[in-house]
Formats: C-alpha cells, structure tokens, sequence
C-alpha cells in the first residue's frame, strides 16, 4: 500500500515540472519572437549609413503600428549593396499582413526622449510590393544624441 502512495506522489510531482516547463518553452516562444514553423513573417533588408542604438528584436512599425520586428543586422564593409560603400545592413521580418512598396522609407527613430530604437517606414507611392528579401535603399538613419549635444555645447560659446 505504500508503494501505490509513493508512485502517486512522484507522478504528481513529475506532472507539475512537465506542465511547467511546457509553459516556460510556449512563454519563451512567445515573448522571444521566435518563429518555428511559421510562414507568418516575410524578410526585407535596409542599408543604413549609421545605427546606433538599434537592436536585434528591436520594433518594426508602420504609421505607429508593430509590423514586425529586426531580425539580423550585419555590417557590409565591402558595400556589396551600395556599390562600395560601407553600410550596415538590417535584416527585418514583417508581418504578411502589411506589404510594403517599392519606394517605402525606412527610418531609425527613438521611442521617447532617452528610449530605444525601432525601425519606422513610411510607405511611398511605388507600384510594385517589396517581396521576401528585397533591400529597401530609401533610409534616414539614427540620430546620435551625444553627437547633437557635443555640436550644441561647442557651438555656444562661439559668436559671429
């Protein structure tokens, strides 16, 4: 009779630890974008002269609205997609739902005052639509705060 009670007790601890580790993989899914088996997101690229502060997972949006997130960045020192010139190449998965034109704008902004980065694009008047692993070539890229505060802080003592 005390064994049927042991197996009992340790069957119920093994069910908890499954069911919890099943909810740490779905949780770990969820909130780290992970994309298994999913046709959900297709990839467009961005050649930006300068990116500082972005980040992989960094937001994607579109008129205010998370379209999808950064994937990958890399660096191209070779400039293999600008005809030489060194760049730096984001890699963005987007959401199906939204297709984005062939003369879309995509831009490096800040979310508040001191908050992070994420990518804006604001869609033009092109008549054909980006496909998965197209290179939008129309950028606008970070602006560096301490580089706007250094230039501000030379320039206020100097008079004309």
């Amino acid at each position: 009779m005390a064994s049927v009670k042991k197996y009992s007790k340790e069957t119920a601890v093994g069910v908890f630890v499954f069911v919890g580790l099943l909810c740490i993989a779905y949780m770990s899914v969820k909130l780290g974008n992970v994309k298994l088996f999913s046709d959900e997101y297709y990839n467009v690229g961005a050649v930006f002269t300068k990116i500082t502060g972005l980040k992989v997972n960094a937001p994607v949006s579109m008129y205010g609205v998370e379209v999808g997130f950064v994937e990958k960045i890399e660096l191209d020192l070779e400039g293999k997609e600008t005809n030489g010139v060194p760049v730096a190449v984001v890699t963005m998965a987007v959401k199906r739902d939204y297709q984005l034109d062939d003369e879309a704008v995509a831009s490096i902004k800040t979310s508040g005052l001191i908050g992070d980065k994420f990518v804006d694009i604001a869609l033009g008047l092109g008549m054909e639509t980006l496909q998965d692993g197209d290179v939008i070539y129309d950028t606008n890229p970070a602006i560096d705060l301490e580089d706007l505060i250094s230039k501000f802080a030379m320039s206020d003592g100097e008079t004309n």
